[in-house]
This record gives structure tokens, C-alpha cells and sequence, in this order.
């Protein structure tokens, strides 16, 4: 018996480990591939703004199959659905590689974008299944989450040598070798969690054809709405397409056998608490971090690889505090254990409002590596509260509907930051223009002040971007209080762990 429970719990890690290598993956290309642009835009003679549709595709299709494999796994199983996700990605990835002009380009992204939507809600959904215990499952939840961190600092460590070596298709081949081996580890570890196939007998059409309209639409007037405006009659547009669409579907939802998203998960306190957390800490994260580049090379001249650097403290800082976090899980409530986290990584952003263009690298290290530890804390317990509300059989569409909440934050928190962003610099240059005084007629002079008045606008929109990221992060702190598992759960939790460590000693 013993050694049976002992063969068990290995097969358990051996799944988790595969489920990793295949989440490295996609989280990998996502990060590499920005760094190709660059060499892309080259090559293709095509200009910056054409090249964004590179990442818009990717973006929107991806936002529209996560909940639509999240459905689907619960209905025809898990594994043979993971295994399709990884061949079809690799597959995608040589075509990418292969790409001859923009189009081609795109639709390929495109391809590798619902391949790779398979990933997150089958991986969370099977690691549900794997460890049955609480506990073990939190611990789980934290170390294939820190596989968002190893992704972050490969990107730019295996990146920027291939780009430069092989070019630019090298990021897209590399994805084939690593594929090979996902899919090996696969077919051997992971044991096909649901035993009971539903079919596609009830697999709702209309309801995905509805979200995906809703939310592509919603994801593209977020990556175009500022160059647009965001009172343009397309913008204008977009949002009454979306809207329309959204509502049609959820009023579908509530009729149809098999919804794509089981409108009655957010009658679940726990669920709809973490999903609103999760949804209010990324936008945070997401909108306030994604300057931190731009502000490295705008303004202490990186480069974009060094810039990049910048990051790989962060992103070892959230690997090991989400562990951290998995583990004192246990111990502490989660909602205690979330809102202490995001309160930390407000405090971060409040430092970073002091933001000032004599900062040198560790200036910004430090904070970066503050912010994602308070984040990292509270994660794996986040994600563990908002997968275990649900029944067991339907855990893959609530973790899609967790990364479709974190995955469509990012494009707000972007799109809110950026024009937050525009309107203070125009702001700022006025108010600086009003309270200056000019005591000479040297036009040389006259435009070097008007460059540094400019220069002093731009800092200030920075630290005004903090302010708000800030204040969002505190929300997500309230927000997490609110993330509460029953006494029943939480008691089990604990004494499950201590069983387990007397089994082990």
C-alpha cells in the first residue's frame, strides 16, 4: 500500500513536470517573439504600425479559444486535447517560421494563438484532477506558475543570441525540439482525468461564435482604441458590437444544455471574488509595468536587450515568492494571504511614482522584484480558490474563465495606462509652459528649454500611471478579503498537508 502511495505521488510530480514543459512553450514564444519584430519589419519592409497586427491577431485569437477548449476538455477529455494543442502549436511554429510577407505572417500567429489557447485551462483543469489534495494542489498551482516567470527571463536570454546568430525565424524553430519533447512526456505520464465523455452532442456553437465576436471585438478597440480615438465611430462601433454580442450571449447561456461559460459559477462568492481579483491585480500589474521598458530606453538609453534584463530579478522574485505563497496557503486564509500581497506590490507602484530620469538600473530592479512578490504571494492561492469552488468535472472552463479575466485585464490596463499616459504629457507640457519663465531671446536656448520642459512632462505622465496603478492594486487588496473559502475547506486543507507529512516521515 505504501509503496503504491508512493508511486502515486511521483506520477503526480512527473505530470506536473510535463504540464510545465509545455506551458514554457507558448509562455516563451509570447515573450520571444516581440524581440523578433524589429528584424521582421526589416525583412518584410512593412512599418511599425503594421507589424502590431502581428501581435493584435495573437492576442484576439487567443482570447476567444480559452474558453472555448476550457468548455471543451470537459467534454471530449483532457489529455487527447493537450497533445492536439502541442503538435498543432509546433506545427504553427514551422509555419510562422516559414512566413513570406505580412498576411502570412499573421494567420500563422493566429494559428499558434488557438494552439496555444489550449495550454492554460486544460493544464489547470489536470492538475485539478492529479492532486486530489488541497495542500499539494496549491504547491502544484505555485511551481507551474513560476513557469510564467522562467519564460520571462529566457525570453530575452535565448531571444537576442538566436536573433542575432540565425535570425529572426530561429525563435519560431525553436519551439519544435521543445514540442518533441512535451509532446513525449505526454503521451507517457499524463493518465486522461475525465471517465466519463460527454460528446459533442450539446457543444455549444452559437454561444462560442457569440463570445468569440464579443470579446474579439472588445480586444481589438482596446489595441486600436488610441490611435483610433476612443470616441471614433469605429471605436463607437466596437463597443456596440461587443456589447450586443455579450448580452446575446449570455441570454443563450442561461437556455442551452451545455454553456460554453456556466453562468452560475459566478453565483459562487470565492469564484467571483477571485475572478474580479485577478481581473483588477493584472490590469494593475500589467498596465503599470508595461512602461518600465519604454522608459529604460526612451530615457537612460538600454537597449532593448538590456531593458529586458531588467525584468530577469522580477521574474525569478515572482517564481519563488508564488511557492512562498503555495505554501503558507495552507496555513493562512487565502484572502488574508492575497490582499497582503497585493498590498505589498501597491506599495511597490507608490515607490515608483518617485520615478526620475537619474535612476540607474537597481532603482528599478528593486521595486520591480517588491511589486512581484507581493503578486507571487497571493497567486497560487488565488488560482487555487477560484478552481476549487467549481465541481471537479467543469475545472477546466472555470480556469478558463480565470485566464480570460487575466488575458483581457492586461489589454485594459494597457489601453487605460496608454492614454492615462497621453493626456498627462499634454497636461503636464501645458501646466510647465504656464509657470515658466523664459529670461532670454537665444533661440538655441529657447528650444533646449522647451525639450527639457517636454522631457519633464513625460517623467511626471510616468509617475501619474504609477498613481493610478497603485490605486488599483489597493482595490485588488480589498477585493481579495472577499476571496473566502468555507472553514470546512480551509480545516482540510491543513489537516490533509499534516497527514501527508506523517505518511512521508
Amino acid at each position: 500500500m505504501a509503496a503504491a502511495r508512493q508511486g502515486f505521488h511521483s506520477r503526480q510530480w512527473l505530470v506536473l513536470v510535463t504540464l510545465m514543459v509545455a506551458s514554457f512553450l507558448g509562455r516563451l514564444d509570447g515573450t520571444i517573439v516581440n524581440l523578433a519584430l524589429p528584424s521582421i519589419i526589416k525583412d518584410f519592409g512593412i512599418t511599425v504600425t503594421q507589424a502590431s497586427w502581428i501581435s493584435t491577431a495573437y492576442i484576439i485569437a487567443n482570447a476567444i479559444f480559452v474558453p472555448v477548449f476550457g468548455k471543451l476538455g470537459d467534454l471530449i477529455g483532457r489529455k487527447p486535447l493537450y497533445i492536439f494543442g502541442i503538435v498543432g502549436f509546433v506545427f504553427s511554429s514551422m509555419l510562422a517560421g516559414l512566413s513570406f510577407n505580412l498576411p502570412s505572417m499573421v494567420v500563422f500567429r493566429i494559428l499558434q494563438a488557438i494552439t496555444v489557447s489550449i495550454d492554460y485551462p486544460i493544464a489547470l483543469s489536470i492538475i485539478a484532477f492529479t492532486f486530489e489534495d488541497r495542500a499539494q494542489r496549491a504547491q502544484a498551482m505555485g511551481l507551474w506558475s513560476a513557469i510564467f516567470a522562467a519564460a520571462a527571463i529566457f525570453g530575452p536570454l535565448l531571444g537576442g543570441p538566436l536573433i542575432d546568430n540565425f535570425g529572426w525565424r530561429s525563435v519560431f524553430y525553436i519551439n519544435v525540439p521543445l514540442g518533441f519533447l512535451g509532446t513525449f512526456m505526454a503521451l507517457e505520464f499524463i493518465e486522461e482525468p475525465v471517465k466519463k465523455i460527454k460528446g459533442l452532442k450539446n457543444f455549444d456553437v452559437l454561444g462560442s461564435v457569440l463570445l468569440g465576436i464579443s470579446l474579439g471585438v472588445l480586444v481589438l478597440v482596446l489595441d486600436q482604441g488610441q490611435s483610433w480615438g476612443w470616441g471614433s465611430w469605429k471605436s463607437i462601433l466596437s463597443y456596440l458590437v461587443s456589447s450586443l454580442s455579450m448580452l446575446s450571449f449570455i441570454v443563450l447561456e442561461n437556455r442551452v444544455a451545455e454553456p460554453i461559460v456556466d453562468l452560475k459559477f459566478f453565483k459562487i462568492p470565492t469564484f467571483s471574488a477571485a475572478i474580479l481579483t485577478s481581473f483588477i491585480s493584472f490590469m494593475g500589474m500589467i498596465g503599470g509595468i508595461f512602461l518600465i521598458p519604454l522608459f529604460a530606453q526612451n530615457y537612460l538609453g538600454y537597449s532593448v536587450t538590456k531593458s529586458g534584463l531588467l525584468f530577469i530579478p522580477m521574474a525569478l522574485a515572482i517564481g519563488f515568492s508564488a511557492q512562498i505563497g503555495a505554501r503558507l496557503s495552507a496555513k493562512i486564509e487565502p484572502r488574508f494571504l492575497t490582499a497582503a500581497g497585493m498590498l505589498v506590490a501597491s506599495l511597490a507602484m507608490m515607490l515608483f511614482t518617485s520615478i526620475d530620469i537619474r535612476w540607474g538600473a537597481w532603482d528599478i530592479i528593486w521595486r520591480l522584484v517588491l511589486m512581484s512578490a507581493g503578486l507571487g504571494i497571493g497567486l497560487a492561492p488565488l488560482t487555487n480558490a477560484a478552481t476549487s469552488t467549481v465541481p471537479i468535472s467543469e475545472v477546466g472552463i472555470a480556469s478558463s474563465v480565470l485566464a480570460l479575466a487575466r488575458n483581457i485585464s492586461g489589454a485594459f490596463g494597457i489601453a487605460i495606462f496608454a492614454t492615462i499616459l497621453s493626456n498627462s504629457v499634454s497636461s503636464n507640457i501645458l501646466d510647465l509652459q504656464k509657470y515658466s519663465v523664459i529670461n532670454t531671446t537665444n533661440p538655441n536656448i529657447i528650444q533646449e528649454v522647451y525639450l527639457l520642459i517636454a522631457a519633464k512632462a513625460n517623467v511626471m505622465a510616468f509617475a501619474d500611471v504609477f498613481h493610478a496603478s497603485m490605486i488599483l492594486l489597493f482595490v485588488g487588496a480589498i477585493s481579495a478579503l472577499f476571496v473566502k473559502e468555507s472553514k470546512q475547506e480551509f480545516i482540510h486543507s491543513r489537516s490533509s498537508q499534516s497527514s501527508a507529512a506523517l505518511i512521508e516521515g
